[in-house]
């Protein structure tokens, strides 16, 4: 019988398939310490399984590997929720590395996920990540109003330094100092009374005032369960571990209806990509990338309920927009092609379209980067953005650069042949609309330079031409020489 036992202890992992054996997953690190059992408590004493009888085949991955067998969730799905609940370090790193090794799915990989259906795993992902994001404001900055719950009824969280008391400007070391100092003088007032009882003591108003200033530096420092430097850095650790799984799990089509009719799981996302000037960048990545998995399910109009949450319609548009405009690679492609998942839907329309202008802008920008998959996501929102209606294909051929950029990707060689095609049908779109021909005509003879010499796109842009000549005009007489 070989056992397998999971967790960090130095952090969390992600973890690939072990192909020596199908029925284990297998999580390859560069730290011997990621191999160890990362639990101390009750948590990690059950994460050792049996393997069963057998020898397990030699690992492929070099380096210090874990092996899980495939049962393990269905076996500790209630102590991985524990686990996560419970916001003891030990225990967090067991739960989400054990997570992160059983929610990777190879490309090819069709085994069925037992992570569909433990009850309560969501919501125990996203506490996590709330936890941090209650801690995440910086600890010289301004003091705000929430209520600081952190730590309440927990003896320990094992986050940190919080129990060494190393310098005597520690706030510990005081509040020690103080309780002993108190002690001594209730003593001596005690013996001074017994012994003078008709002698009290005259009060200086000056000294209490001062004795009033010394006491004030207990609003002044962070509260006892406030974390250090380090408790900060390992709770965002474990915030972004929790949010790769999320993201793991956006790509089992199980769980995509559930988690997006999650009000608190799209509240989450959003304001982490609101907050992404001050929070971490592949948080604030996670955060896109789920949201683009889950974006077929998502109605926007589930935020229009202010009794439920802080987000509304038009917080969660504008935070998307604002990943658009972003200079980040990861965020504005992931971003465009959000935008152009959401836009399919009809009842999402009332909401998108009031960012159109802010929206046809950037995308006609990103069409102008070199790298060919942020064009490949452009496109593929200027595409569905042309089929929606009348209005949006008229914004969007009056857009500066906009039909000579579409010109440009079709004629550019490009590696990606689904690109070529949906810019000449967005062209196409563009030219269906009377009111956008005298806009068109500039490029007439480009149209009939790629009718006749494009094979791919020569059926596209002959009708465009047949669109251009064919129709007549409210406002403009001009006809082009291709009119049957």
């Amino acid at each position: 019988m070989a056992g397998a036992s999971v967790g960090a202890g130095n952090g969390v992992v992600l973890g690939k398939r072990a192909r020596g054996n199908p029925n284990y997953s297998e999580l390859g690190t560069g730290n011997a310490a990621a191999a160890s059992a990362g639990s101390g408590g009750a948590a990690a004493s059950g994460a050792s399984t049996a393997a069963g009888s057998g020898a397990i085949g030699t690992p492929v991955l070099t380096g210090p590997t874990v092996q899980v067998q495939l049962t393990f969730a269905e076996k500790n799905s209630k102590r991985i929720v524990m686990a996560l609940q419970s916001g003891l370090k030990s225990e967090l790193s067991w739960a989400l590395t054990s997570l992160n090794v059983l929610s990777f799915k190879e490309k090819d990989d069709g085994r069925k996920d037992a992570l569909v259906k433990i009850p309560g795993l969501l919501d125990a992902l996203l506490h996590v990540i709330d936890e941090w994001r209650d801690i995440s404001y910086s600890s010289d900055s301004k003091k705000s109003a929430r209520k600081r719950t952190l730590g309440l009824h927990r003896p320990t969280t094992g986050f940190g330094l919080e129990y060494e008391i190393n310098t005597h400007h520690d706030p510990l070391y005081r509040m020690r100092y103080v309780r002993l100092s108190l002690s001594y003088a209730r003593s001596l007032s005690f013996l001074f009374l017994f012994k003078f009882p008709s002698t009290m003591p005259e009060r200086n108003p000056e000294s209490v005032t001062d004795e009033k200033k010394n006491v004030d530096w207990w609003w002044d420092e962070e509260g006892l369960f406030n974390l250090d430097e380090i408790g900060r850095a390992e709770r965002q650790q474990c915030a972004v571990a929790a949010s790769n799984v999320l993201r793991n799990f956006s790509f089992i089509p199980e769980n995509e209806i559930h988690m997006a009719q999650h009000r608190h799981c799209l509240e989450t996302l959003v304001c982490c990509m609101q907050d992404h000037n001050t929070e971490d960048e592949e948080l604030v990545t996670n955060a896109v990338e789920t949201i683009l998995n889950l974006a077929t399910f998502v109605v926007l109009r589930i935020f229009t309920d202010p009794s439920k949450g802080r987000i509304t319609e038009q917080a969660a548009v504008q935070a998307i927009v604002t990943m658009l405009e972003s200079p980040i690679k990861p965020w504005h492609c992931s971003a465009a092609e959000l935008l152009g998942r959401l836009v399919v839907n009809p009842e999402n329309e009332p909401y998108l379209l009031p960012f159109a202008t802010q929206i046809y802008k950037r995308l006609v920008d990103i069409l102008n980067f070199p790298a060919s998959d942020s064009q490949a996501a452009a496109i593929a929102a200027l595409y569905n953005f042309a089929e929606v209606n009348m209005d949006c294909r008229l914004r969007l051929a009056n857009e500066r650069w906009a039909v000579g950029r579409l010109l440009r990707i079709v004629q550019t060689p490009h590696p990606l042949q689904e690109v070529v095609r949906k810019a000449a049908l967005t062209l196409e779109s563009l030219a269906s609309e009377p009111e956008n021909r005298s806009i068109l005509l500039a490029y007439e003879h480009t149209f009939a330079e790629l009718a006749l010499t494009d094979a791919r796109t020569s059926d596209m842009f002959a009708r465009i031409l047949w669109e251009l000549s064919s129709r007549t005009g409210s406002k403009s007489s001009a006809r082009g020489v291709w009119g049957s």
